[in-house]
């Protein structure tokens, strides 16, 4: 897809800018941290130059040293690149499938992300009955004890995984979490919001992976797995299928 930008006339980008946003660019192209050494034979530029752009990049916080002369994108890029998804109205494009789930299950129901160590509610439907809880959109959640943030962490990558245990967060343990990749969804401890408990499923983004956790919320006296997951599954595949690329939805059964 190709996006135009306005320009005024005359007014050129900063080379400086370009360069260190174009190394940014490589980095996140790697798999795992990247060595100076590398960067500077991927680069073609001299060590000093690239080392610079680098001081420069963890000054604003983009990236950080996972060891000594070794670089790696930190926990801010992904938590832009949730506020991207927000922004490109991933809460707004889920509406409707929040909405016919709440009708289906008579329940609250809410859509996370993933926002520093905790995930962060981004979209709420209230059920006939509402929850009676101190829990709006912006409400921040445990990763090791929600629903929302058991399935944020199961579907993450290992590398997103040991930057958030890095940064202090606490996460379940992982047989809990392979579990749940087994399972496909998570259920909460309880611990997060006392009188609450929620299941959750993931939701994919084309290639990007999971970018957001689906959950149904309800008082634990009404809460019943075994009535919520199957309405929470079908609502879950629906809302995947909106979020799959224009790639991938042209591919049909192909894919």
């Amino acid at each position: 897809m190709t996006i135009a930008v306005e320009k005024k006339k005359g007014v050129k980008p900063l080379s400086s800018a370009l360069k260190i946003f174009a190394l940014l660019d490589l980095i996140a192209r790697q798999k795992t941290a990247v060595r100076l050494v590398d960067l500077t034979r991927l680069t073609g530029e001299s060590k000093g130059t690239v080392y610079q752009r680098l001081v420069t990049l963890m000054e604003v916080g983009w990236i950080e040293q996972s060891d000594p002369g070794s670089y790696r994108l930190s926990l801010r890029a992904a938590m832009i690149g949730d506020m991207a998804l927000e922004q490109s109205n991933l809460g707004e494009r889920a509406t409707a499938t929040l909405e016919q789930l709440a009708l289906e299950c008579k329940e609250t129901v809410s859509l996370a992300v993933l926002d520093g160590v905790k995930a962060r509610l981004i979209r709420r439907v209230e059920a006939e009955v509402v929850v009676r809880a101190e829990v709006r959109i912006g409400t921040t959640l445990q990763l090791a004890s929600s629903s929302s943030g058991r399935i944020l962490t199961a579907f993450a990558t290992p590398e997103i995984r040991r930057l958030l245990e890095l940064k202090g967060a606490t996460l379940a343990t992982e047989d809990v979490l392979d579990q749940v990749r087994t399972s496909g969804y998570a259920v909460s401890t309880g611990e997060d919001i006392l009188g609450v408990r929620s299941i959750a499923m993931p939701i994919f983004f084309g290639n990007r992976g999971c970018v957001a956790a689906l959950s149904i919320v309800t008082p634990v006296e009404r809460f019943n797995s075994e009535r919520l997951l199957p309405l929470l599954r079908i609502a879950a595949e629906a809302l995947n299928a909106t979020m799959l690329s224009p790639e991938r939805r042209g591919a049909g059964a192909d894919g």
